[in-house]
């Protein structure tokens, strides 16, 4: 638990560091938009040739000299997910907002909601996006072997996505 205090005071102090970072003050908190009231800003919209749906992107940290991972903020929309994918060095997400669904390959998915940290091992086959009704943000940490971080397969059907929902 300690682990997790700290590392939530580190995203927090590294937010309120960022340029453009939606961890700003108001006058009055209580009329905070939805856009000021997240942690990072929404980001970049990603390719429909590995996300279904609308998600976004806030790179954090790029892979460099003294990091062999990358961390970025991901927003799904309600209903976006990934494709399944797999990354060859593992990857850690942490639900920031929201809820969602982690699913790996050949096992039953989990609901994931905010302050939850799902820690995926290398290699293993899976997708993650948010619930039918609501949007889910995560910070993915994902490891490069290599030049390589991800490998990207196929969709998640809609009946399989839409079977989870029904959980």
């Amino acid at each position: 638990m300690r682990y997790f205090i700290k590392l939530t005071a580190i995203v927090l102090i590294i937010g309120t560091l960022l340029p453009g970072s939606a961890c700003k003050t108001t006058k009055n908190p209580t009329k905070m938009t939805d856009q000021n009231s997240a942690l990072f800003p929404k980001g970049d919209r990603l390719p429909d040739s590995y996300f279904t749906g609308n998600a976004f992107l806030t790179p954090l940290i790029a892979k460099d000299k003294n990091n062999d991972f990358m961390m970025g903020s991901v927003t799904f929309e309600a209903g976006a997910r990934t494709f399944w994918h797999s990354h060859p060095r593992g990857q850690v997400l942490i639900v920031t907002e929201g809820n969602g669904f982690y699913q790996e390959k050949g096992k039953t998915a989990q609901p994931i909601k905010k302050g939850d940290v799902v820690n995926i091992p290398e290699n293993t086959e899976h997708w993650h996006g948010a619930a039918a009704k609501t949007k889910m943000v995560h910070i993915a940490i994902t490891n490069y072997e290599g030049e390589t971080n991800v490998v990207w397969l196929k969709s998640v059907s809609e009946e399989d996505y839409n079977a989870v929902n029904k959980q």
